[in-house]
């Protein structure tokens, strides 16, 4: 079990140097006593070039992309960046993708956003094909993958994991079948329990795979200021109230509104709801827009984090919290 950040994007967007900020911000992760530290992909840094940067910079800290949209890419180029990035860090390296969203993908690439579950599927079989012996030779309905010549990279060891940001009952399907764990987003505990873990532990099990890894993403700041907070929360998550999976998602959570999964509050309270993810079968959490409120807020997120993170290393079960 472990527990890590998520560095926005947009903050790296709205730096003097994307790469110079994002292995900064690795390095404080690592310094305060976090595991891993893992990069969105939008429309403009690269997420897995980061990823690796930050990786090759800042010894020992793990390092991953939450999430690379499948619409757009292909497997044997995911598969090429995936395993020279692994090789880069010395096999630190994890792979996350997802099925992105509609209104994104259509107006970005202009293909339609169709039969997404399939391509699914088809991406992870060609991908997990590269990954697992270095060739492939897929033709599927809509994904074509094959390597005219070797396609492994030197260095790339272990094989790269994937996760994939499963929440729907076919795409965990696909994810237990065919990749190493999932990185379910607004999804609140008592969910996570029933409607990921589950069916994604009974797929894995059902294909012969090895039991899921379970990143549970979970926005979140240790803040005095709460109301302010949640008030912020609710125009940075309004977009997820337009996607239907996770409209779904944050109904079975409970909640009418993706800023209510928001964890807001003081040491004690965030402290207690981390307990909950890794209660209800998360192997690690992560923590997204730690940057929601003030950058004093946001340190203090961090500091608590990592020295829950360091108690579970250790095997304390109810450390010191600073408030």
């Amino acid at each position: 079990m472990s527990i890590g950040i998520a560095l926005s994007p947009f903050v790296l967007d709205n730096s003097a140097n994307a790469v110079d900020t994002a292995v900064d911000l690795g390095t404080v992760a690592a310094e305060v006593g976090l595991s891993s530290v893992w990069l969105g992909q939008t429309f403009s840094s690269d997420a897995i070039v980061l990823a690796a940067l930050i990786g090759r910079a800042v010894p020992g800290i793990e390092v991953g992309t939450s999430v690379v949209p499948v619409p757009g890419r292909h497997p044997l180029l995911v598969a090429g960046q995936a395993q020279t990035a692994q090789a880069a860090t010395g096999g630190r390296f994890v792979l996350g993708l997802g099925l992105g969203a509609r209104s994104l993908s259509e107006r970005a690439f202009g293909g339609p956003f169709d039969r997404p579950g399939l391509r699914l599927r088809e991406f992870l079989t060609a991908l997990r094909s590269i990954l697992d012996t270095g060739a492939v030779d897929f033709r599927g309905e809509t994904v074509t993958a094959a390597s005219p010549m070797p396609a492994a990279v030197a260095g790339a060891d272990p094989t790269v994991p994937v996760l994939v940001a499963a929440m729907g009952p076919q795409a965990l399907r696909a994810t237990g079948e065919l990749a190493d764990g999932t990185l379910p987003f607004l999804v609140g505990p008592e969910a996570l329990a029933e409607h990921i873990v589950a069916p994604l532990t009974a797929a894995a099990t059902a294909a012969g795979r090895p039991h899921p890894r379970i990143v549970a993403m979970v926005p979140g700041v240790v803040t005095a200021d709460v109301a302010a907070a949640r008030s912020i929360a609710e125009a940075k998550t309004a977009f997820y109230d337009t996607i239907p999976s996770y409209q779904r998602v944050v109904a079975l959570s409970g909640a009418q509104r993706a800023a209510e999964l928001v964890v807001i509050g003081d040491e004690e309270a965030v402290a207690a709801r981390v307990a909950d993810y890794f209660a209800a079968g998360a192997t690690d959490v992560v923590f997204s827009q730690t940057d929601l409120t003030t950058p004093e807020d946001q340190q203090r997120t961090w500091r608590l984090l990592g020295e829950l993170d360091r108690a579970r290393r250790s095997g304390v079960t109810t450390p010191s919290r600073r408030r």
